[in-house]
């Protein structure tokens, strides 16, 4: 018999995030005298396709009459951005035996790609969910977060204080409490690390950019305030931590959070960082996870290329860029 905790990991792994897709605006433009029709097609691809169609002169003529046209329907292929971030990706290095996972959504349009869907160990990029977490435990009790645990959280986002968040994980009921917040928060490839080992929750790209949308978007379980709240406190990490998605972003137009863990057993790092970053006034919300680095600084050079790959999908910015942000 399965365990309630295990029933629900079972529930969640059985839904599916909503993938979306671009619609195409089609405008009449012009017609000639002869009657016929010129119609365009406007997607979000970079690319438009025109095309045109002649009416009969019965046609043309009713059309005069009436002022209607026999246009004749033009398929237009829908944009797949998955499978432009897997063209992006294929300039990004990965050393042997690395893994990388990439989620990537444009915040003006809800248009997202995923690249890879394996399970990651978190690191320290749970400490937000942690938070999230915290922040709906308050929100239920129709209180704000008290002095300490507003320290707790300060030094947990800003300077990626183990002990802090070991603090707020036994506040918020440790792995339970986790799954049990992101069971409303909608992420369903996220189990909580067993016992204080919080470091080693399990988590998808994907789950990670529905988190995202959570702490960035409108619509939300978290109320205005305690979004607010979390935006900032992602918005003034550390100086020596201010690599990973920032790379992708305009100077300091950015919000983060990274995770970095040498695994004992292998001596490999994993590497992984979240957040939102702005380019030339363009808003994406950025999740890459990674393991099997062989050092730190290459694991953090990983994310930073997959960053701006992600990126480069929405906005036509050059992914192969030279990083912004760089490890300290």
């Amino acid at each position: 018999m399965e365990s309630p905790r295990a029933a629900r990991r079972s529930d969640r792994l059985r839904r599916r995030i909503p993938v979306y897709t671009a619609l195409a605006a089609v405008a009449v433009v012009g017609a000639t005298a002869a009657g016929t029709v010129y119609v365009k097609a406007q997607a979000h691809s970079p690319v438009g396709a025109v095309s045109s169609v002649s009416a009969s002169p019965s046609a043309s003529a009713s059309g005069e009459a009436s002022g209607e046209a026999s246009v004749e329907t033009v398929a237009q292929p829908v944009v797949d951005h998955d499978e432009l971030l897997a063209e992006a990706m294929g300039s990004v290095t990965v050393e042997d035996g690395a893994e990388v996972s990439v989620a990537v959504l444009d915040l003006e349009s809800g248009e997202s790609a995923t690249y890879g869907d394996g399970a990651f160990d978190t690191a320290s990029i749970v400490k937000v969910d942690i938070l999230a977490a915290l922040l709906l435990r308050a929100q239920d009790a129709g209180r704000g977060l008290t002095v300490t645990e507003k320290s707790y959280a300060t030094a947990m986002i800003e300077n990626s204080d183990n002990a802090s968040a070991s603090a707020l994980w036994r506040t918020i009921g440790q792995a339970d409490g986790l799954d049990a917040a992101n069971e409303r928060l909608g992420l369903t490839g996220t189990e909580g690390g067993d016992g204080m080992l919080w470091g080693l929750t399990q988590t998808t790209a994907a789950d990670q950019l529905v988190l995202l949308q959570q702490v960035f978007g409108e619509d939300s379980e978290l109320s205005e305030t305690s979004r607010s709240y979390l935006q900032g406190l992602m918005g003034q990490i550390a100086v020596g931590q201010q690599w990973g998605v920032s790379a992708a972003a305009d100077g300091s137009a950015w919000a983060l959070k990274n995770g970095w863990l040498p695994r004992s057993a292998t001596g490999l790092w994993d590497i992984n960082s979240i957040g939102r970053v702005t380019v030339g006034g363009h808003d994406c919300l950025v999740a890459v996870l990674s393991d099997g680095n062989s050092t730190q600084a290459k694991g953090i050079s990983l994310v930073e290329a997959a960053a701006r790959a992600a990126v480069s999908v929405f906005t036509g910015t050059d992914s192969t860029a030279s990083a912004s942000a760089s490890a300290s």
